[in-house]
């Protein structure tokens, strides 16, 4: 199992609304996330908005957002969590995750 730890930037002003979003996500988004190998999903937020978000996956980060890709329910999460990002270099947020180089494991 791969470790995936990966950053984007939440616009201030977007916090506390992104945060509630959070909170309840899709019920067919959370089956989407399992279906394609997402365990142990985590977001964790700086005050600034600097979310970090940790996943653990058989496939690297590529491939786990590919697969995602080919889910419907991904593409209208992907396009109502759009406005919520600044500064993506791709055009929705899974394609702009920089992915986080692991330099320790305590395991």
């Amino acid at each position: 199992m791969r470790r995936i730890g990966f950053v984007l930037k939440v616009k201030r002003d977007k916090i506390a609304e992104y945060k509630q979003h959070h909170q309840k996500v899709w019920p067919e988004m959370l089956a989407a996330l399992r279906r394609c190998g997402w365990h142990n999903y985590s977001l964790f937020m700086r005050p600034d908005g600097t979310l970090f978000g940790y996943f653990e996956t058989p496939m690297s980060l590529q491939q786990a957002v590919a697969d995602m890709a080919k889910e419907e329910i991904n593409a209208q999460w992907q396009k109502f969590m759009t406005p919520y990002f600044e500064a993506l270099e791709a055009s929705q947020p899974d394609e702009g995750m920089q992915e986080l180089e692991e330099v320790f494991h305590l395991d």
